[in-house]
């Protein structure tokens, strides 16, 4: 039997970089991101790998992490029910591991759906160093008691978060191939929000912006 991934196609290699600061509760939602785009300065005032840009909160994603599109939506994407259609994230081979260098405080949530036990850990160093704040247990429920959208294997989404003394730094996702995905990442707050905020998505999404990056992915693949 051939076991479900995220993607309809399997990618390898990936990190998170965050950097700069910001105190209020920021909630990431990747609406507006290219189907298996690198999300690059997504967030941090530039563009993804396919021209698309979000809010500047100052946010820099490492060149392998990439955003998946339902595809419902068009995309690529394995999952239904998304707390905030239709784009999600999920992190591949390598260390997941997300730096928040300013550091934020009081907790740290988000929404996933995963095919296997994994669990997200937050530092007050970078690098996933320094001394352990939280730990965060996630269980195999991406395929449990769905309803709704149909069409997706990944279709339970579970709110889940953490609160923390200290000053975190870094998070490791500690996540398995392919196999979770995450959406609406809340800084700041033990319940992860819902990102409503609509974020632009440019034209480089159709046509050949989006065939050349797919035709060069299989090809890497």
């Amino acid at each position: 039997m051939m076991k479900k991934t995220l993607g309809a196609i399997l990618l390898a290699g990936a990190a998170l970089y965050v950097g700069g600061a910001n105190a209020a509760v920021t909630v990431l939602n990747f609406e507006g991101a290219g189907n298996l785009a690198n999300l690059n300065d997504f967030y941090n005032g530039g563009t993804d790998s396919l021209g698309n840009s979000g809010v500047n909160y100052g946010i820099k994603f490492g060149s392998n992490t990439l955003s998946l599109v339902d595809r419902d939506a068009g995309g690529n994407g394995n999952f239904a029910n998304e707390p905030s259609p239709n784009t999600v994230i999920f992190f591949l081979t390598g260390t997941a591991v997300l730096n928040y260098a300013p550091g934020f405080t009081t907790g740290f949530s988000f929404y996933y759906s995963s095919s296997t036990a994994a669990s997200v850990f937050v530092y007050d160093d970078l690098n996933a160093t320094g001394n352990l704040l939280a730990q965060i247990n996630l269980l195999a429920q991406g395929f449990d008691n769905c309803s709704g959208d149909p069409t997706g294997d990944f279709c339970n989404w579970t709110p889940i978060g953490v609160s923390f003394a200290g000053t975190a730094k870094s998070i490791d996702f500690g996540g398995t191939v392919n196999q979770i995905g995450y959406d609406n990442i809340t800084f700041g707050s033990s319940t992860p929000g819902t990102g409503t905020v609509p974020e632009p998505m440019s034209a480089a999404l159709v046509g050949l912006g989006l065939g050349a990056a797919l035709l060069n992915l299989r090809r890497k693949v």
